[in-house]
């Protein structure tokens, strides 16, 4: 994936700086806030990460979560504190991009607030279809609709989730009909039970599923199919070429945060996502490690924002 050799490059050029820490950077432990409760999945991947960039920079790492409103309260603390470099927060695609469109007021600007320090990881969404269903590509799945246009109800275990549906069908201008429910455990039974036609999820939700052969997936919502999901091809190759939606990781500091420290910070990411035990962890936990430099992450969040901003508007969806 184009992540990976972002990533390499920029791995490759900082790390052959004379120094990787800046300036003493860092005398003390440093904190990451993650938005999410324990035991998630960005919360697990950020401790893995921690742990591992702690022993190169030679300070502890401290994850501190802070959930609330769809991962604003952790967002908001970040934006808030001393921009010295000691406080970081894990950011996602949600936080970082689409709460400003869903949520009618934040207390933050995701654009200005933040220094961008490296994207971490990404994966995509999965579209499956319970293994007794007919259909076998998300191309059948629109194709059918057409034919008979009373629509198609599809679970909606996440935000990114019915994202993908809202842009599925703009792009092929049949009423799918995104059905939200509170995890993927009562969803996959309704599914099964006939009661869905699809679902739309992330790969570790569905990974279980998958391989005991309940669910058949369909499509990955890359624009290139994912080494999440081996052998599934992406929305994008079963005819609509512009299709691209993921979910994704980046570490951001408060805005003001010295650019010595960031540089700092990124390289240590850096070497540590090139790591090949780091790389195939990550993959088990359900990302696609990625790495780039700062200024490419904010070229990155600029593009979603602007994407996805039409999207929301479009389909009236509101998060309050």
């Amino acid at each position: 994936m184009k992540f990976a050799a972002l990533g390499l490059a920029a791995a490759l050029g900082l790390l052959a700086a004379p120094a990787l820490q800046a300036q003493g950077y860092p005398n003390k432990p440093i904190k990451i806030i993650v938005a999410y409760p324990a035991g998630q999945g960005t919360d697990i991947a950020t401790r893995y990460l921690a742990d591992q960039i702690a022993r190169d920079l030679g300070q502890p790492i401290i994850i501190d979560n802070r959930p609330g409103a769809g991962g604003n309260v952790g967002t908001e603390a970040t934006a808030k504190a001393h921009p010295d470099g000691y406080t970081l927060t894990m950011g996602t695609n949600a936080t970082h991009v689409l709460n400003e469109f869903l949520y009618s007021k934040i207390p933050f600007n995701a654009g200005s607030d933040f220094e961008p320090v490296v994207m971490v990881g990404t994966f995509p969404m999965v579209l499956a279809v319970a293994s007794n269903s007919p259909l076998t590509s998300a191309r059948q799945l629109v194709d059918k609709v057409k034919a008979a246009p009373r629509g198609a109800d599809i679970a909606l275990p996440s935000t990114s989730a019915r994202l993908v549906v809202e842009l599925l069908k703009e792009r092929s201008a049949v009423p799918l009909f995104g059905v939200p429910y509170k995890g993927a455990s009562i969803a996959i039974t309704d599914l099964i039970g006939g009661q869905l036609a699809a679902i739309v999820d992330t790969p570790t939700s569905l990974r279980p599923h998958l391989q005991s052969g309940k669910l058949r997936a369909l499509a990955v919502t890359s624009k290139q199919p994912s080494p999440l999901v081996p052998g599934v091809p992406s929305i994008a190759e079963q005819g609509y070429p512009d299709f691209d939606v993921i979910a994704w990781n980046a570490l951001y500091a408060p805005k003001g945060t010295p650019t010595q420290v960031v540089q700092t910070l990124n390289a240590a990411f850096n070497k540590a996502l090139q790591r090949p035990e780091t790389r195939q962890r990550l993959l088990e936990l359900g990302f696609e490690p990625a790495g780039g430099t700062p200024e490419w992450l904010q070229t990155f969040g600029r593009s979603e924002r602007q994407k996805w901003q039409g999207v929301i508007a479009t389909a009236g969806l509101k998060a309050d």
